[in-house]
């Protein structure tokens, strides 16, 4: 029996994008892809990119009949509902988190191909067609910590009931979302979020984004970066760090019924 819980997958562009090429998605109530990841997983209903996306990358309009695109026009405004890319961490890998959780409000999300790590060997592949830029290594003040960003989602998603999980089976991903089966995702029917995050040092990371204001509405934070301190955005990513509790087993993070 399908479970009745609403359970978003997001795609990256990882070398084991592929894989989604031979599941079954179909409980999956959306399937995002993020920029080139459409290219790798077959089953994909949504698509999102930003305003940098080239053309010739994009699905052509047949291949986007049916499907939902989103671009800028979309997910900044979403964006803002959760404090704004700069305190989000300026990559899609992120910005297709805060959108999903806003616009779908999904029970589950869970993430492939979107463990940002790219240190394979020369001549090795970052991405599933091959070499590629590695957009969250770029020199960007607001990724300083992917591992802080991937907190920072986790515990903004648990304040409105949604687990955030990795269905990654590589050895190490930048991402610190609990690891999870798709089997075992798929037979969930009653997420209980597990107590994985300090609560009073959630409380303390968001006061500390809220007293130092950084805001660029349109979403545009890379025309005022010059205003950004980078020591102050660092120590709001240890106090993201700090909400981490020990590791936990995925499969305690949920119960069936």
């Amino acid at each position: 029996m399908k479970s009745a819980l609403k359970k978003v997958l997001i795609v990256g562009s990882a070398p084991d994008a592929v894989c989604t090429a031979a599941w079954d998605t179909s409980f999956f109530s959306h399937i995002l892809a993020i920029n080139n990841a459409w290219m790798a997983c077959p089953s994909w209903n949504c698509l999102i990119y930003p305003e940098d996306f080239p053309a010739d990358r994009q699905p052509c309009a047949k291949a986007l009949e049916g499907k939902q695109v989103v671009t800028a026009q979309e997910f900044v405004p979403v964006q803002n509902q959760f404090g704004g890319f700069v305190y989000a961490g300026g990559t899609m890998s992120f910005t297709a988190g805060y959108w999903a959780l806003g616009a779908l409000k999904p029970d589950v999300i869970a993430y492939i191909g979107c463990d940002m790590v790219y240190d394979q060997e020369p001549g090795q592949s970052t991405h599933f067609y091959g070499r590629g830029a590695a957009d969250p290594l770029r020199e960007d003040v607001t990724l300083q910590s992917l591992e802080a960003k991937s907190l920072r989602l986790q515990a903004l998603a648990s304040r409105k009931s949604c687990a955030v999980v990795n269905l990654s089976q590589r050895p190490s991903s930048r991402l610190l979302f609990p690891r999870i089966e798709l089997q075992a995702l798929e037979e969930l029917t009653q997420p209980a979020l597990p107590a994985m995050l300090n609560t009073p040092a959630v409380e303390s990371a968001l006061r500390a984004e809220s007293e130092l204001g950084y805001w660029v509405e349109s979403g545009r934070y890379w025309e005022a970066c010059g205003k950004f301190d980078r020591d102050k955005l660092r120590a709001i990513d240890a106090l993201w760090l700090a909400t981490a509790s020990k590791a936990v087993d995925p499969s305690s993070c949920f119960s069936n019924h």
